[in-house]
């Protein structure tokens, strides 16, 4: 009824001239994009999703193939425009261009189901999403459509063996069969009430499995270091002395591992001595292992890992983002270097064919190398500390993801296969602002939880750092007064693994 009254509203001109409702295509696309972005973080109005696109079935009713591609590509991009709208703080051409390259996915989409029929909606969605996520140059697997359930824990549960390409599918699904209803056909909206009564009863299921019986107990620290002070070599003191408070401050709750975010070493780690040491010395003095985001350099890595004198290492410099474990003896276990680095922001793609292009974008700033290795760390919790909990026979083994990796779950899923009993994520989202990114790439390690049913920790420099359980619920969090955001402070929380 409501749909109806709608599309019969009537809108007047400056020039006197009435137009209908469903000849102005142009509002069918705003009102299909703000239905979109409202469904994610910040909003989180996430029933929104399940009727999103039913504007934009309705705009391409007997339209040629070329404004079905119009119509969709339009809305994609104020929807991307309106959801990755704090990529600005980084770069704003760079937010066009991503924005204009995302709505591409939007406007094939149009095609195809303007060929096809809204009936294979479903599919057509689900493979384009794949496809934008890991074969395309860009690989942004960002604002999929399933991740605007994240909250909704009974719906996500599939996520188990369909990735969230299985909850994007029965989203567009809801919305093909409600647009397929308003047009008077009613089977689909049986079929899909009796799909998702089987998706919701799995959930509950799932959401009644026995919760492990081991735990371990982790700390992590959110810095709160501002991102024009990050590298400011007057500054480094500050934040390692903010840094050594709160990791002191945490060690009241008697943790197994305390986990530092990305970059969040103001220097080389092992390069800068007298920084290291001071680390070092905290993780012996507390006895009590700590996770390290920093930025490390190639020869030192090489000359430690391989037994050889530094004096003796390669010439060549290759620069890391990393992670580095320090055991309660204040001394260095391993390094995992990240693998999967930030396109424009860690290395230019092309940039040795192309040195100009690396200069254009970077500067004078040096590109990062991608690690190989799908390392899984470990560490013996406590015996003093595990009095509460069952002991340990064997040490406890976890990975990390840095920065975006998460949003990749073939990386989540080799750590895993390799041991991994939970995964932790450090991130540094400053760059990002108050904005919605925070909590959109809180979205992703929900599902990765959920895909390999392990916990999750997230450390984030600025936030959102919080602790997600093997049924993607958030169930702890820095806070204060209410915001998870650009907020200083420390959590501990219990961790149960298998």
């Amino acid at each position: 009824m409501l749909w109806k009254i709608i599309t019969k509203l009537n809108f007047r001109s400056p020039n006197g001239v009435t137009i209908p409702f469903g000849e102005r295509k142009w509002l069918y696309i705003i009102l299909s994009a703000l239905l979109l972005v409202f469904s994610f973080p910040n909003f989180n109005l996430s029933l929104l999703a399940f009727v999103g696109f039913i504007p934009l079935f309705s705009a391409i009713e007997n339209k040629s193939p070329k404004k079905a591609f119009l119509i969709f590509f339009a809305a994609g991009f104020i929807f991307y425009l309106g959801t990755l709208y704090w990529l600005y703080h980084v770069t704003v051409i760079g937010l066009i261009i991503a924005c204009l390259y995302l709505a591409i996915y939007f406007g094939i989409f149009g095609i195809i189901i303007n060929r096809f029929g809204i009936l294979a909606a479903p599919i057509v969605w689900v493979i384009l999403e794949y496809i934008q996520a890991n074969i395309s140059i860009m690989g942004f697997g960002w604002a999929l459509l399933g991740y605007s359930q994240y909250k909704n824990l009974l719906l996500i549960q599939i996520a188990d063996f369909s990735g969230v390409y299985g909850v994007s599918f029965v989203v567009m699904m809801v919305n093909a069969a409600i647009y397929r209803t308003l047009k008077k056909s009613f089977r689909e909206i049986i079929i899909v009430g009796l799909v998702l009564a089987v998706v919701f009863g799995y959930g509950v299921i799932k959401e009644k499995a026995i919760e492990p019986k081991n735990s371990v107990k982790i700390s992590v620290i959110q810095g709160n270091i501002p991102q024009e002070l990050k590298w400011d070599l007057e500054a480094q003191g500050m934040i390692i002395e903010k840094y050594t408070a709160l990791t002191k401050m945490s060690g009241l709750d008697n943790p197994d591992l305390i986990v530092w975010p990305e970059t969040s070493f103001p220097g080389f780690f092992e390069t800068d001595k007298e920084m290291t040491e001071q680390v070092l010395n905290l993780a012996k003095e507390m006895n009590v292992p700590i996770l390290i985001g920093a930025n490390t350099i190639e020869p030192l890595q090489k000359s430690r890992r391989q037994g050889l004198n530094p004096a003796y290492a390669v010439k060549e410099v290759d620069y890391f983002n990393s992670a580095v474990l320090v055991s309660a003896k204040g001394k260095i276990v391993d390094i995992y270097d990240k693998i999967h680095l930030v396109p424009f922001g860690e290395y230019v793609p092309f940039s040795d064919k192309f040195p100009a292009f690396h200069r254009l974008v970077l500067g004078e700033l040096g590109e990062f190398t991608p690690g190989k290795e799908f390392k899984a760390f470990s560490f013996q919790p406590s015996l003093s500390r595990a009095q509460s909990r069952e002991a340990f026979n064997q040490a406890v083994r976890f990975s990390v993801l840095i920065c975006f990796e998460d949003i990749f779950p073939e990386i989540s899923r080799k750590f895993v296969k390799n041991g991994a009993k939970f995964l932790i994520v450090i991130t540094n989202d400053a760059w990002y602002g108050k904005s919605g990114a925070a909590y959109q790439h809180a979205a992703c390690s929900v599902f990765r939880a959920i895909e390999n049913r392990v916990p999750i920790v997230r450390c984030a420099n600025t936030g959102y750092s919080c602790f997600i359980d093997s049924k993607g619920k958030i169930y702890d969090s820095v806070e204060e007064k209410n915001t998870h955001l650009f907020i200083t402070g420390y959590k501990t929380s219990i961790v149960k693994i298998k």
